[in-house]
């Protein structure tokens, strides 16, 4: 699955999840000052956020583009030289580089989106509170504003999903070459032509959506953590708890931890069924491709006691897929009122006026579904859970067989 896409993996995804923690570490502990230094120039400090496009030129930005191509750059040529035999690696290592990239800008929009929320609520309401200083035209060049940062929006996302559709069709692209070079020694193993074409097909899908929005997650994070920090500032207190540092931040987190463990407790056996599931399938259908080719194979008894299995399996799947519904709907539907119920005491003491609450809602609600990660593509993770067991035991009767062969071929020069 991955040796096949990726450069000796085990390495790979080491060495980047290191030089990766000690990139981001090395920006926060200073580089991210020291642009101004090579001409970046510098925002005036007490400025509040720039809204429209121009939050992305900023220095701050421009120097954090360039950081990053020369992070990258000594990343993916130090890889270069270790693996410049290897088919795949401008795919596996370049494309996922531009992947973040792009994942990042996009999310950077929705902080502009974030920002604009602030004079476009403020405005609306100085307007319905009779506020005579505010005409039409207020509205309509913070309109313009949104509709630019929206085709911004518009036109990453289009770009990011056309190139993350062909990245992940190269992924099945080599995962198909690599078992189909050992089709001699694999075509024999059970269910192998499903393995090939069913599994592959399946595993990159799941991934076009899934590995996406664990990036997605993952940068929003990065960027809209900073955003909720500082806009505690404006919460006096908390139901309950009272006073607390960083509340926003804090409830966000506590949330969110708490709503993936549920689920993720309450959820434990699924993997297990939906991979068992996948076995008594196919031992049903195995059992009726024999039965087109030979008479004496698919009797009605031995289809009545194969189908009795899927039926007692799925049975039980549904069963416990019943309790995880509900623990999840619960969640989903406190989830809607939680922002809003600790920002009580903040919205009676009068402390925020609209817009702050707007960016509160969207700052908030992004972190939260970020750390919920779990919590939105718990089924899916189920299912490519599944396909990854499947996979992998292929992928081990394949290891087995080549061994076995290797085991059986004559020493040279004995005979």
């Amino acid at each position: 699955m991955f040796e096949s896409f990726f450069p000796r993996p085990k390495l790979f995804f080491s060495s980047a999840v290191i030089w990766s923690l000690l990139a981001v570490f090395a920006w926060y502990s200073g580089i991210n000052q020291f642009g101004s230094s090579l001409g970046f120039g510098a925002t005036p400090e007490g400025e509040g956020p720039i809204i429209g496009l121009g939050h992305f030129v900023t220095p701050e930005f421009l120097w954090f583009y360039a950081y990053y191509a020369i992070c990258t750059g000594l990343f993916g040529g130090a890889w270069y030289l270790v693996a410049k035999d290897h088919r795949w690696q401008v795919w596996s290592i370049w494309g996922t580089a531009l992947i973040i990239f792009s994942t990042y800008y996009s999310v950077q929009v929705s902080v502009a989106l974030n920002n604009w929320r602030r004079p476009f609520g403020d405005t609306l309401q100085n307007a319905l509170a009779g506020d005579k200083g505010v005409v039409a035209e207020d509205f309509y060049s913070l309109m313009l504003t949104f509709a630019e940062i929206a085709f911004i929006w518009m036109a990453v996302f289009i770009m990011t999903r056309f190139f993350v559709s062909h990245y992940i069709f190269r992924w099945r692209t080599a995962m198909n070459d690599y078992y189909v070079a050992r089709w001699k020694n694999v075509r024999h193993i059970e269910g192998a032509s499903q393995r090939i074409q069913e599994d592959t097909m399946r595993f990159a899908s799941i991934m076009e959506g899934l590995g996406v929005s664990l990036i997605d997650s993952i940068m929003t994070l990065i960027a809209f953590l900073p955003v909720l920090y500082s806009l505690s500032s404006y919460v006096t207190t908390m139901p309950i708890v009272g006073d607390i540092p960083a509340p926003l931040f804090i409830a966000a987190i506590f949330w969110s931890l708490f709503g993936t463990l549920l689920l993720a407790v309450v959820g434990i056996k699924l993997p297990g069924l939906e991979f068992e599931n996948q076995k008594v399938e196919a031992a049903y259908r195995k059992e009726l491709v024999y039965g087109e080719d030979h008479e004496d194979r698919a009797e009605p008894i031995t289809l009545n006691e194969l189908f009795s299995n899927v039926r007692r399996n799925y049975f039980r799947l549904y069963f416990h897929y019943v309790y995880f519904n509900i623990a999840r709907a619960f969640y989903i539907q406190a989830d809607n009122l939680f922002t809003t119920f600790i920002m009580i005491p903040t919205i009676v003491a009068g402390a925020i006026t609209y817009g702050i609450f707007q960016q509160i809602l969207t700052a908030f609600g992004q972190v939260s579904s970020s750390f919920q990660y779990l919590v939105n593509s718990w089924t899916t993770i189920i299912e490519l859970l599944s396909i990854y067991k499947r996979l992998q035991g292929f992928e081990a009767a394949i290891f087995e067989r080549e061994q076995s062969q290797a085991s059986d071929a004559p020493i040279s020069g004995v005979e």
